[in-house]
């Protein structure tokens, strides 16, 4: 992500931006004489959202832009400006307090991925900022941002366990991190049974990545995301449709990955450990099997219900080895269920937790950091849809109704967890499936600016 579109200049003689409703265009436009009025009614300018007028001097050259922003619109909305704007320098006429958002949409909105075509050879726009916006920490969340969408965005032929575990190496190495991969059998031999289950029948071996950032006195923090690189469903295999955006699978990996570049890159005085299960969902005649019993790492049988619901069993692996540790905080991030994208939609992430404090606290900040999420509740009574008659717990639910996926999801992988102070759950998309302002078409870190802004207020860095 390109933090260079914005620049601090408060006395910036750079080209104003006018955000306008249709009332303020009316009220605005004759200030700049009646040529400009003229033109706009012939361009059709109303003020409407998303419009955008180039105002003329005498010359025919730009001397004030008017975008279309309605009153109820989202604080991200001057976003926009970053894909209609024409190459150079301008500066949005706004209160200060509103210039961070303005920044942050902005800033967002001007990602792009071009890895496999030809970078645009046109001038970008560049923003001109003030006194209320913070560079430094917003390059801080462009950065983790950027490197997430790279890493949902580039498809399972370049992006295997092995890359997704390289992407995490390098992160710790910049940060002066430390990081330990266990990989193919060896997680057999080091107690990780269900990750090794899920991802054997790839030919490109299983592996699970331990890092480690920051002093051991510090409060433990410990992100762990689901990293599948792709999901084929296994023998119970999707339909062609269900698979086109199954390299998006590793977006909880993805979005850990970008809040702990956030953490790291502000210096927030936490113990921060990263782990990530990642794993190919693959077909081969090692695949593991509808009906298997699956030891895990805490000692849980789980019977396995439907193969296509391997993100938990790699996540409980996962999970249990975070709270060996006793941290002050688990997070995990998956992509893990359709019934949470039935229930909420794909803009706006359920989480699970036990805390009241935490939860009411990430509301705020998810509030405040314009990054939508919704706690929903870990409903206790639907622990028994989760019975097996041959093993501890069925991995999925078996009330043979299909309801709460996604609570059943959270409550199954809360049997993992015992010892840590708190603990959340994000069952997340990771995907924007339109263009929308600072939403671009693609891969998405939901989840990581508003968890970011939480951890800084709780644990103040450099």
């Amino acid at each position: 992500m390109r933090s260079s579109l914005i620049a601090f200049d408060p006395a910036s003689t750079a080209i104003p931006v006018h955000p306008v409703d249709k009332e303020g265009a009316a009220g605005l436009l004759p200030s700049f004489g009646e040529a400009a009025r003229v033109y706009a009614e012939a361009s059709g300018f109303e003020g409407t959202s998303g419009q955008l007028l180039l105002v003329p001097d005498a010359g025919g050259v730009p001397l004030a832009v008017l975008f279309g922003v309605a009153k109820d619109a989202s604080p991200l909305a001057l976003g926009d400006l970053a894909r209609k704007l024409p190459g150079g320098d301008y500066r949005l006429v706004c209160a200060p307090e509103d210039q961070h958002d303005a920044a942050l949409g902005f800033a967002l909105s001007s990602y792009r991925f071009e890895r496999y075509r030809k970078p645009a050879d046109k001038p970008r726009p560049r923003l001109m900022v003030g006194e209320g916006v913070d560079l430094e920490r917003l390059g801080h969340v462009l950065n983790g941002v950027g490197l997430a969408r790279d890493l949902v965005n580039t498809p399972a032929s370049d992006l295997g366990p092995a890359e997704l575990a390289d992407a995490a190496l390098k992160l710790f190495a910049d940060h002066g991190g430390r990081v330990r991969v266990i990989e193919g059998d060896a997680l057999l031999d080091e107690g990780f049974p269900m990750v090794h289950a899920v991802g054997r029948a790839s030919d490109r071996a299983p592996r699970l990545v331990d890092a480690l950032w920051g002093e051991e006195t510090h409060p433990k923090v410990t992100l762990v995301g689901k990293g599948v690189v792709f999901d084929t469903g296994g023998l119970d295999i999707k339909p062609s449709s269900g698979m086109a955006l199954m390299k998006k699978d590793m977006g909880g990996a993805a979005s850990v990955l970008a809040l702990a570049s956030m953490i790291m890159a502000a210096g927030l005085p936490v113990r921060l450990r990263v782990i990530i299960p990642a794993v190919e969902n693959a077909i081969s005649g090692s695949a593991f099997r509808p009906g298997d019993v699956l030891a895990s790492r805490k000692g849980i049988s789980v019977e396995i219900g439907n193969t296509d619901a391997e993100g938990r069993l790699v996540l409980a692996d996962a999970l249990a080895l975070a709270d060996e540790d006793a941290p002050d905080l688990v997070i995990d991030m998956a992509t893990l269920t359709g019934a949470a994208r039935v229930a909420l939609g794909p803009d706006l992430p359920p989480f699970y937790t036990d805390d009241e404090g935490f939860a009411a606290d990430l509301a705020r900040h998810a509030d405040t950091a314009r990054d939508p999420l919704w706690r929903m509740p870990l409903w206790r009574p639907y622990e028994s849809y989760l019975d097996s008659r041959i093993a501890d717990i069925n991995h999925i639910n078996t009330s043979g109704a299909g309801f709460a996926g996604s609570i059943t999801a959270a409550l199954f992988l809360s049997r993992f967890v015992e010892k840590a102070a708190i603990w959340v759950h994000f069952d997340i998309y990771g995907w924007n499936p339109a263009d929308r302002p600072g939403r671009p078409q693609g891969g998405e870190a939901q989840g990581a600016r508003a968890l970011f802004d939480l951890l800084a207020s709780r644990y103040p860095g450099r």
